[in-house]
């Protein structure tokens, strides 16, 4: 069996959502990735699939809907943070507070593959490892509030499903380019890159570049993906790209904010072509 190999340029930095998005545009099972989704249990959410346009590029989105959010959706900075919750104006929904051990059950319990629950745990750890390196926590204290108990369960088990599916083998991850300035959450004003994403860039080696763009684009989320899924860090020499997957982010920026996905192959054969 060929290796499967699948190269993740993050121009426009990475997300969970938009990681997804990229991956059903290659081809990932939507239907399957429903049921899979289902199984998990969870309430208080639906998912919507479709185009839409970014910077006049036709991309895939993923969009994970929380009660009550439907016309508050944009005011959030990507709903992809833990313990630095949101800030919102109203009580739309209930929060959640699940730690560590308990997303794990909620995994352990669906129906998924053994292959995309590993991968949904991994990426889950090294985001709670780093929220709890930023507050000075025990690890199995670090709280997934709000958003980060369904919507990033949702985008990160997705994610692994929509991998597994896709029999990916290898992953290429390019530079993450990242905003700066600030983001505005509950506790006051973090700097972008937030903490999080700082330590999980330090402890897994992750390439970062960061752009003139004010902002986010890297989210924990994103930055945890990056790291669990990367198993090189550069491109062969010569390859073809094989299928192209695009999946749009929430942002509107002068670049178009989306995550091209590659399946590409190695070129083995050494002779010239011209």
């Amino acid at each position: 069996m060929n290796d499967k190999i699948l190269y993740l340029e993050c121009y426009s930095g990475i997300s969970g959502d938009m990681t997804v998005s990229a991956l059903l545009d290659l081809g990932a099972d939507q239907e399957g990735l429903k049921k899979s989704l289902e199984s998990l249990n969870l309430e208080g959410y639906h998912i919507e699939i479709g185009r839409r346009k970014k910077c006049g590029i036709d991309a895939c989105f993923f969009d994970v809907i929380l009660e009550g959010e439907e016309h508050h959706y944009e005011h959030t900075h990507d709903h992809h943070d833990y313990s630095h919750e949101h800030t919102h104006d109203h009580h739309e929904h209930q929060h959640v507070h699940r730690n560590i051990k308990d997303i794990y059950e909620i995994i352990n319990h669906s129906q998924i593959t053994d292959r995309a629950k590993t991968l949904s745990k991994r990426i889950f750890e090294v985001v709670a490892k780093a929220e709890a390196k930023a507050h000075s926590l025990p690890i199995e204290q670090v709280h997934f509030h709000e958003v980060g108990a369904v919507d990033s369960i949702v985008d990160i088990v997705a994610t692994a499903v929509c991998i597994d599916n896709l029999g990916i083998t290898d992953v290429i991850v390019s530079e993450l380019y990242e905003g700066q300035g600030h983001v505005r959450c509950q506790h006051g004003i973090l700097p972008v890159p937030v903490p999080a994403v700082v330590n999980i860039a330090m402890e897994h080696v992750l390439n970062m570049k960061i752009t003139d763009v004010q902002g986010e684009l890297v989210t924990p989320t994103g930055a945890a993906i990056a790291a669990v899924l990367k198993t090189k860090d550069f491109l062969p020499a010569s390859y073809k790209i094989k299928n192209i997957g695009i999946g749009s982010g929430k942002k509107e920026l002068p670049k178009a904010n989306i995550l091209r996905a590659y399946i590409i192959e190695e070129n083995n054969d050494k002779k010239k072509l011209y």
